[in-house]
């Protein structure tokens, strides 16, 4: 998702954390340099987070709608409680470590450049969402459906053939260890 030419509103290093915000809907906002503790029940349409912190962030019941994260920071982050309607957010070259999509249905969204190590994505949906150069390192893929995806491009994930959802996914042949890690066999080049 690029940012679109609609005018945005600013806001600059706030502070959701420490001073509540005074208002619960955001549309074509861009967020800049600001932390965000809680976005409970907030709803947030057609925004854009640019070197914004959201690590451990709360969620629930929050609505993230057509939401870009850029250059961001959302360590250890739970979307599971953000609302499942409408749910579409894209990140590009932020740190998702420890992040939980736990059950998300991700309507076309996409992960670029980013760092998501000890992650989550239990039975979550991404058949619909890209992921590219993406460093995948311990993250959970269990019932997923990665359907059609294109993990051509990222590295050190390990994804169970047998507890996921595959078909059409393209994978490289040298990524078949990504693939195989439980089977007791030793891959050679």
């Amino acid at each position: 998702m690029a940012k679109s030419t609609t005018t945005y509103e600013v806001l600059l290093n706030l502070d959701v954390t420490a001073d509540r915000a005074d208002r619960a809907d955001f549309e074509h906002v861009e967020f800049v340099n600001c932390i965000f503790g809680d976005l409970s029940k907030l709803n947030f349409t057609n925004c854009y987070f640019k070197n914004c912190n959201l690590s451990n962030a709360k969620t629930i019941g929050s609505r993230l709608q057509n939401c870009l994260f850029k250059d961001s920071k959302l360590l250890g982050t739970n979307f599971s409680g953000a609302r499942d309607l409408s749910f579409e957010v894209h990140f590009e070259n932020c740190n998702l470590d420890y992040s939980s999509f736990d059950k998300k249905k991700m309507n076309k969204s996409s992960f670029k450049n980013c760092k998501i190590h000890h992650s989550n994505f239990t039975q979550c949906d991404l058949s619909k969402s890209t992921l590219s150069n993406c460093d995948l390192f311990e993250t959970l893929f269990s019932g997923t459906n990665l359907s059609g995806l294109d993990f051509t491009e990222n590295r050190n994930f390990m994804i169970d053939p047998e507890t996921n959802a595959l078909k059409g996914t393209k994978f490289l042949t040298s990524q078949l260890a990504g693939l195989l890690y439980r089977y007791p066999i030793i891959i050679t080049h």
